[in-house]
């Protein structure tokens, strides 16, 4: 569909695949909103809402091109207008990265909002850079808090959520938070999870893909893995415990565990890659594409992970997830959900815990308050209606 370039401009900011997972719904409410703006101006000749026009810009803060490519195409998400391709480095490098990088092309395209999801380097830097130039900011997945400081996410998360116009959240707990903190009330909408929106739109075509076949696994016969926070895979002895935590849970059932680049290269230099590739039921892979992914984590009877949004995909999955951290910034999917936290830096604890799940019942699944797979709609129809009550074309306030 053809969008005059007259219509208001929504600049998108994503850098990983988590992003990736989040902005997709964002951008497919957008289309509908759109379709439904055509078949408005069909019938009247004074259209009733306006199109919004979106540009789509991918940072490379995970530089992988073939796993970028991978997500994109099962997201059916379209190619980026904008390939900053940044890569790695310290996160003062990084954000620095982005935003020299991201600056022209905001001043080029001049949009009357900047979208920013998750809580990334890509997130920040997008945020800082918007708030300079003076457009406004649209911050998706606001007012997570784990209330640890030492995760470089969570100072992400604080700074943007004060520079934001709009925060997006997927739970009340997120609402207090960002109350407690001095955001004024009418900046703040309660819309659901655009992480389980994607999940719901691609979990059917998930499930009918032969991943377990390729590796030769049953349903709910096997456990999935996933590690790479530095707190987690940086320090010889921690990384150590949680390889002989994975390597024993092995001996009781499967363990596949798709390796962070990052982690296969600390297993390596920490000369670690012996004690899990030897065992025969802990079968490590590359990073998977989403729906390959997506379909293990559907089908596993246990998941042990350090990510953030796994926690969430599995408490609307019905698949019991331990945390290998301290703190969560989804303390929702612990209430109301399948997970758990277990110290990352206690090999027995880790263990202990995935005996008692596999000793229990298959938990139940559960959607917390407004996780029906709509999020992104009730965001587009948010943006849409402050567009048009006072945002002119170029970020200016009208």
């Amino acid at each position: 569909m053809t969008i005059p370039p007259a219509c208001p401009t929504l600049l998108h900011v994503v850098g990983t695949r988590p992003n990736f997972m989040k902005v997709a719904s964002v951008m497919a409410a957008v289309e509908r909103w759109n379709a439904g703006c055509a078949a408005s101006e069909e019938v009247s000749a004074s259209p009733a809402r306006q199109r919004l026009r979106q540009v789509l810009v991918h940072t490379g803060q995970h530089y992988d091109e073939r796993m970028s490519r991978v997500f994109f195409h099962d997201l059916r998400l379209p190619e980026p207008d904008y390939y900053l391709g940044v890569g790695s480095g310290t996160h003062a490098e990084q954000t620095a990265r982005i935003m020299l990088a991201l600056e022209p092309v905001v001043e080029r395209e001049r949009p009357d909002l900047v979208v920013v999801v998750g809580d990334v380097n890509s997130t920040l830097a997008a945020a800082l850079v918007a708030a300079k130039l003076r457009v406004p900011v649209a911050h998706v997945e606001a007012g997570l808090r784990s209330r640890d400081r030492a995760m470089p996410e969570e100072l992400n998360r604080l700074v943007t959520d004060q520079l934001a116009d709009l925060l997006f959240t997927t739970s009340r707990d997120a609402d207090a938070n960002l109350a407690v903190e001095g955001i004024a009330s009418d900046r703040i909408f309660l819309v659901g999870n655009t992480m389980i929106d994607t999940l719901d739109a691609h979990l059917p075509k998930a499930l009918e893909g032969t991943v377990l076949d390729g590796f030769n696994l049953d349903h709910a016969d096997y456990a999935v893995a996933t590690l790479h926070r530095p707190s987690n895979v940086d320090d010889l002895g921690d990384l150590e415990r949680l390889a002989r935590a994975l390597a024993r849970i092995s001996e009781r059932l499967p363990v596949i565990f798709p390796v962070h680049a990052r982690t296969r290269a600390n297993l390596q230099r920490l000369g670690l890659w012996e004690l899990v590739e030897k065992r025969a039921r802990l079968i490590l892979t590359e990073p998977l594409g989403y729906l390959d992914f997506l379909s293990l984590l559907a089908q596993a009877r246990l998941v042990l992970t350090d990510s953030g949004g796994i926690q969430e995909e599995t408490t609307v999955l019905g698949v019991p997830c331990l945390t290998l951290r301290t703190t969560t910034e989804r303390p929702v999917t612990i209430w109301e959900g399948t997970n758990r936290l277990v110290d990352p830096y206690d090999e027995d604890a880790v263990v202990d815990a995935a005996e008692a799940v596999l000793a229990a019942p298959a938990e139940a699944a559960h959607r917390p308050e407004l996780w029906d797979g709509r999020a992104g709609d009730r965001i587009v129809s948010v943006l849409a209606e402050w567009l048009r009550r006072g945002i002119g074309v170029g970020g200016h306030t009208g």
